[in-house]
């Protein structure tokens, strides 16, 4: 992490947790060019030779920032990031997340409660693999949205070039295992390899480096019994403890590497470094075979053993079978390249620049200067936004872009219900601000119209649920800078509904979190077809299962999910009778449908959508009406291929290509995409449109211009 900080261009201040006892580690990242080592034993602040536990590091991280604020800072352990979740350092943590629970069964409510809070004081959560992101995502929803991949990190030793040549020629073939020694690592099982392989024809020999000897309590001889086999065994040397670069030269020296474990750990969510230090050294591993791995290294990975038996057919097949170790190596080797410290880098810039968003000449002109008298001069002081609502559910993504943004300050005037909300509070808010954004066309509206100081701007966002209310009638439009509404349909709508001025009304589209939603499908997604929400009629949950039937009926693979809640969950929607008369009709049909059979899946309501989506191919909608209909932008986002059914302003939001005129246009889409081989051009296409059109930090720009008084309106926001 530190190194990969520095490359990124990063002052880094590394804060050492235990007394430093041999510089093998520390000594080269103090020689990295802007990193600074604190070892708080060696300076006094620390008493004792015992790691600092938790209290002691969260007051010297808190005395550290005081004297010289961090605009981040990186943790790693939950029970530290826990501590700091109360302290001031609280919404600059990025928490590397790497000893959490693995498994619902040991998720307790505790841990939960726990990774809630410090989910919710961390600016991002760092997590080490998709698997791990996907798990905390659907137990943990506070984590949405903020889960970040940081895989583990290869670089190299300096001068230390990788394994060139293949199979060993008059000479035993050379198998390395480094790390601790433990059963589940089934580091004694590899001391009998040379022998067992001897049985087969195989000279080979195995390294063991590490000096780690675990002390299982369930396994009292397990520690005298390793070390005997390390020291006694024929065909294993056993090289000790050594620093990780001499570690890593001893790997490039072997033939194959072994990382065969216990099928107990097959479900970890972590990514052993050691793999793909052994790919980047050009040492082909064996290893389990788990849909990670298999992801990496591809599902005929020629070295994936289960079992003793396994990896000796395995050793024996490249032992004798030059081609096949060639496979492996090139499939080591391509595993590892998204791994190296460059790439590593590279993510983390990207992750810095949305985290820090450069400031923007049109918000720094729009800046009032400061009062006389003294203080910051124009420009220096930041442009002043309120926002006012009574509901952020489709503001927040924007709220925290706006709040990272370094030329604006935000507050929020919380209203706590459409119509309450506390004067006083609101009239500081004019007091205060240059700008007001009032999420939906409501009361706040109303308000913030007519008690704004003249020259402040007001914008004011306009949803669906209002258009047809009498708030809009009411705004004295005249004291309303910009109405935005999210796509040209509806602000035509509003335009012939209200009489207002076109000058008035913009179109900013919502925002889609391409960065979050661009996740690895899983297999057979091209089979999947997906449904976000299914509440209330409109909905038409009745034409997506027309859809299905005409699917299955040529294919069973194709299956339904929705993810959504009930629509008895929504008493406004269960207390009518038609509503209620449509579901039971629907739900009805699904159980006795035969080609509806087992091929309908109902998946919990929830935040963790860009999980959920990494199973789905196609999107539908297949709704009377929306005002933009999120749900396929975010599939495409995903890499799913949207399917809509023409909806009234669907064309002006969604490239046509993507519409169908029925149920059975649908499927016939869905079928030929797929049976033409079309599915990976077509989502690829609808990936890149949508990140053009609606992507986060296009929309994001555009409510900076907007904010700024810089945006021009627009209607023809239309995809082409």
């Amino acid at each position: 992490m530190v190194q990969t900080a520095a490359l990124a261009g990063c002052e880094v201040t590394l804060v050492l947790k235990a007394p430093v006892l041999t510089g093998r580690l520390v000594d080269p990242l103090r020689a990295l060019p802007g990193v600074t080592v604190l070892s708080p034993h060696a300076e006094g602040l620390v008493r004792g030779k015992e790691p600092m536990v938790t209290r002691q590091a969260a007051k010297i991280l808190a005395r550290v920032d005081e004297e010289r604020p961090f605009d981040l800072v990186v943790v790693r352990g939950m029970l530290l990031a826990a501590r700091l979740a109360s302290s001031p350092l609280a919404g600059r943590l990025w928490t590397y997340l790497t000893d959490v629970p693995q498994s619902a069964a040991a998720f307790s409510n505790e841990a939960k409660g726990q990774l809630r809070r410090i989910a919710d004081a961390s600016r991002l959560l760092l997590c080490q693999t998709e698997e791990l992101r996907g798990f905390l995502e659907s137990a943990v929803p506070a984590t949405a949205g903020k889960s970040v991949l940081f895989p583990p990190v290869v670089a190299l030793p300096e001068g230390l070039a990788p394994r060139e040549g293949g199979l060993p020629v008059g000479r035993a073939m050379k198998l390395v295992y480094t790390g601790k020694f433990a059963p589940r690592w089934n580091t004694y099982e590899m001391t009998r390899l040379p022998r067992l392989l001897a049985q087969r024809g195989v000279d080979a020999e195995v390294h063991m480096v590490g000096d780690k000897i675990h002390d299982d309590p369930a396994d009292r001889g397990f520690a005298a019994r390793m070390r005997q086999a390390l020291e006694s065994s024929e065909g294993v040397i056993w090289h000790g403890g050594h620093p990780r670069a001499e570690a890593m030269r001893l790997t490039a020296a072997g033939d194959v590497g072994l990382s065969w474990r216990n099928a107990g750990l097959d479900a970890s969510l972590e990514l052993s470094t050691k793999l793909l230090e052994c790919g980047a050294l050009g040492v082909p591993v064996v290893l389990n075979r788990t849909p990670m791995h298999e992801r990496l290294f591809g599902a005929d990975y020629p070295l994936f053993s289960a079992t003793e038996d396994d990896v000796l057919d395995a050793l024996t097949l490249i032992g004798k079978n030059p081609d096949v170790y060639t496979l492996a190596v090139e499939r080591c080797r391509a595993a590892a390249e998204g791994f190296t410290l460059e790439a590593a880098a590279g993510r983390l810039r990207r992750c810095l620049a949305q985290t820090f968003p450069e400031p923007s000449p049109a918000v720094l002109a729009a800046t009032p200067p400061a009062p006389p008298g003294g203080g910051p001069e124009q420009g220096e002081r930041k442009l002043r936004v309120a926002v006012a609502s009574h509901d952020l559910k489709f503001f927040s993504r924007l709220l925290d872009y706006l709040r990272s943004r370094p030329d604006m300050e935000v507050r929020v005037d919380h209203w706590a219900a459409l119509k309450v909300h506390n004067p006083d509070r609101s009239r500081e808010m004019i007091e205060w601000a240059d700008v007001i954004v009032c999420e939906w066309c409501g009361p706040n509206a109303l308000w913030y119209a007519e008690h704004k100081r003249p020259g402040q701007r007001l914008v004011v966002r306009l949803h669906r649920f209002e258009l047809y209310a009498s708030w809009p009638r009411d705004l004295d439009i005249g004291a309303v800078d910009q109405v935005v509404c999210v796509s040209p349909h509806y602000a035509e709508l509003t335009r012939e509904a209200t009489g207002w001025p076109a000058s008035k009304i913009t179109v900013i589209p919502n925002w889609v979190d391409d960065h979050q939603l661009d996740r690895p499908k899983l297999a057979g997604a091209e089979h999947h077809l997906g449904m976000i929400g299914i509440a209330p009629s409109r909905k038409r949950l009745d034409l997506a299962l027309d859809a299905l039937e005409i699917l299955r009926r040529e294919d069973p693979r194709y299956t339904l999910f929705i993810k959504s809640k009930l629509p008895w969950e929504y008493w406004w929607i269960w207390q009518k009778p038609e509503e209620r008369a449509h579901y039971e009709r629907v739900f009805k049909r699904i159980r006795r449908s035969p080609a509806l059979a087992g091929g309908v899946v109902f998946d919990s309501y929830g935040r963790d959508v860009a999980s959920w989506l990494r199973r789905i191919g196609f999107v539908l909608s297949t709704s009377d009406d929306e005002s933009f209909h999120l749900s396929p932008a975010e599939g495409m986002a995903s890499g799913a291929v949207p399917v809509l059914l023409g909806w009234p302003g669907a064309d002006t939001i969604y490239d046509t290509r993507w519409i169908q005129r029925d149920a059975t246009a649908i499927a016939e889409s869905i079928a030929a995409t797929v049976r033409e081989g079309r599915w990976e051009s077509e989502r690829a296409f609808a990936r890149e449109q949508v990140r053009a059109a609606y992507g986060l930090d296009k929309v994001c720009r555009q409510w900076t211009d907007l904010l700024a008084g810089a945006l021009e309106p627009t209607q023809t926001m239309r995809v082409a």
